[in-house]
């Protein structure tokens, strides 16, 4: 009978390698589950807990693995989805901010304007015309928010 040895650094590592792969795995099932119910309240705690792992131990995995923080990719979902509705126009700013699950509308807007780089109420009046005629899959896209990076900031303008 063979007995499979190793020296502890290669056990270790092989160990390490395994529970990055079912890390892997459990992340992808919380970035599903926030594409799914980006208007649900969800917080880190809640998503740890439905994968069983610490919200310490999921929000660091997560940025690592998506180059941003649970509550980024959920506030940036939400934000994409708040762009389609405001396109659409029959919706106010409020109605939209509870509709994508923001509980707080000065959070909604400040958050908005860090990711597009208009507040929410200029964009509507902006995307009114400017889709109108574009397949929704193309104005989808091209009117995406600026991931894991702020907008750019304009200067101010002296007069």
């Amino acid at each position: 009978m063979s007995v499979r040895r190793g020296t502890i650094s290669q056990v270790t590592s092989r160990t390490t390698a395994a529970q990055h792969l079912r890390d892997l795995a459990l992340l992808r099932r919380v970035r599903d589950r926030i594409d799914r119910e980006y208007a649900k309240p969800l917080d880190v705690e809640a998503l740890a807990r439905g994968v069983n792992m610490s919200s310490g131990h999921l929000s660091r995995e997560f940025k690592r693995a998506y180059g941003e923080s649970p509550y980024g990719y959920l506030m940036t979902r939400r934000i994409e989805r708040a762009m389609a509705l405001l396109r659409r126009g029959d919706l106010s700013v409020t109605e939209v901010c509870f509709e994508v699950g923001c509980s707080s509308l000065g959070t909604f807007s400040t958050r908005f304007t860090e990711l597009v780089g208009v507040p929410p109420s200029t964009y509507r009046r902006r995307a009114a015309g400017a889709a109108a005629g574009m397949p929704s899959c193309v104005a989808k896209q091209v009117t995406r928010p600026i991931r894991n990076r702020e907008a750019p900031v304009s200067e101010p303008q002296l007069a």
